[in-house]
């Protein structure tokens, strides 16, 4: 039988590198978790941290965090290649740990985390945004559930994202350390494939790669794509970084969910030449098409993430799935195609 304690999750936060990790440390402190420490190497990057947080203790070190008794939860966004080093140590020394997707940059990293996990037990839990953070997404979810347009067929994913090259640090241009396209925006189209078709099994039946536009970066990939086949369904995803100025947001993130009996679109992030703001949902069924402002949604998953830290439960994401989901970006990446390389060829 299970008990709720009244103190909150205490956490930690090691790697600050990308700005996920701001809406990671707000929802779990909405969630009523309790930041206790963070450390990063960057001086610039701690004193934003340290600004937005002053609650928060600077380490001397990522081990004194990983080594504290009272701190039961790791959250980072570090530079994507070092992400699994670190959730590989946050589960050996008794903690769980919630990364920022990628959670993970080759295969051999996923097959690490896969075996310690196991033999530790602890969660190893990747935050894919554009579903648990995007109240649009998640209310798509509850209709689906629901039944509203039938069995999920197909989910269309379309990650168009904005380059801001000023903006960006040297390793955001290093293949090797962000891990490709299609693992690094594509992971977030991987995760909303498998839970929207209910897949929990899945292949790459096909992807490409390619830089199109920015030669001057040769490890840059601006455009990727793959086709996905579960048990529960199939997916297209296509992500690139070709969203221009003029639009009013970093990209027009869509998702299509075809079913039997209708289909849902969701324009996550802007309604062009439309309604304001962000959170567009709209729903087709056999009697009519509506749209449904989803502002007021719920996100539950920071209060089901620190309750299953609390009481050893998969709530806010299985362990298959947060495996799986990186499996299949990561695999995608592996076999796909290279355009330019056709082109030279050709």
């Amino acid at each position: 039988m299970s008990s709720t304690r009244a103190e909150p999750v205490r956490f930690g936060v090691i790697g600050l590198n990308h700005n996920h990790i701001y809406g990671m440390t707000d929802l779990l402190l909405k969630a009523g978790g309790e930041l206790v420490a963070f450390f990063a190497p960057e001086s610039d990057l701690v004193a934003e941290f340290s600004r937005r947080y002053p609650q928060a203790r600077l380490a001397r070190g990522a081990a004194e965090i990983l080594e504290s008794s009272n701190i039961e939860l790791i959250a980072s966004a570090g530079i994507p290649d070092e992400r699994a080093s670190l959730g590989v140590a946050t589960m050996r020394h008794g903690k769980d740990y919630l990364v920022d997707k990628p959670g993970f940059t080759t295969l051999d990293q996923l097959a690490e985390a896969r075996a310690v996990q196991r033999e530790t037990g602890r969660i190893y839990s990747v935050c894919y945004s554009e579903r648990l953070q995007n109240r649009a997404t998640v209310r798509a979810g509850e209709l689906v559930r629901s039944g509203a347009i039938g069995r999920p067929l197909q989910t269309v994913g379309l990650g168009p994202h904005r380059l801001n090259v000023a903006s960006r640090p040297s390793w955001f241009f290093e293949h090797a350390r962000y891990g490709g396209i299609l693992n690094d925006i594509g992971s977030h189209q991987a995760d909303q494939f498998l839970f929207f078709t209910g897949s929990t099994s899945a292949e790459v039946l096909a992807s490409q790669v390619a830089n199109f536009a920015h030669p001057e970066y040769p490890g840059l990939e601006d455009f990727g794509d793959m086709v996905l086949r579960g048990d529960g369904g199939s997916g297209y995803v296509r992500v690139d970084w070709f969203t221009p100025d003029g639009l009013g947001t970093w990209g027009d993130g869509r998702l299509t969910i075809l079913g039997t009996a209708g289909y849902i679109e969701l324009r996550k992030y802007i309604d062009i030449a439309g309604r304001p703001g962000g959170d567009h949902l709209f729903l087709v069924d056999q009697r009519e098409t509506r749209y449904i402002d989803c502002r007021d949604v719920d996100l539950p998953f920071g209060r089901q993430l620190l309750n299953d830290v609390r009481e050893r439960t998969e709530t806010a994401m299985t362990q298959a799935h947060a495996f799986l989901a990186s499996e299949l970006a990561l695999r995608a990446q592996v076999v796909a195609r290279s355009l330019q390389v056709q082109a030279v060829s050709a």
